[in-house]
């Protein structure tokens, strides 16, 4: 593989598939519109679910289930105070995602195509 292709994010080793599954699964977190929602909300502040329910107009189910998704992939944290949960975003919890994404771009600007088109 030439240094060109390596430099705009593919790699040899085998630790690549890995880290753009794992890159595609927080994106693939962001992709449905009320989860994007909820993690625009906890951006400001922590809030529970009723806060939650108030500002995306959405159910409770509904809002506790995506809460489940984004806990369980360790973007969101909690704390149960009485009756209540409270939910904020985890410390630097879509970091690793932007930083990679980043990368590509800012190394690929320059980008020169390095194979012959096979077309007949």
């Amino acid at each position: 593989m030439s240094e060109a292709v390596l430099a705009c994010g593919a790699s040899e080793s085998p630790a690549a598939p890995a880290a753009q599954v794992a890159l595609a699964a927080q994106f693939a977190l962001l992709a449905d519109p009320l989860r994007l929602q909820i993690v625009g909300s906890l951006e400001h502040e922590q809030l529970c679910t009723c806060h939650l329910m108030e500002i995306t107009g959405a159910k409770q189910t509904t809002v506790s289930h995506h809460l489940r998704i984004l806990r369980e992939a360790g973007v969101v944290l909690y704390e149960a105070e009485g009756r209540f949960t409270w939910y904020r975003l985890a410390p630097g919890a879509f970091a690793d995602g932007l930083m990679r994404l980043q990368g590509i771009t800012t190394r690929c600007e320059d980008a020169r195509r390095l194979r012959a088109a096979d077309a007949p």
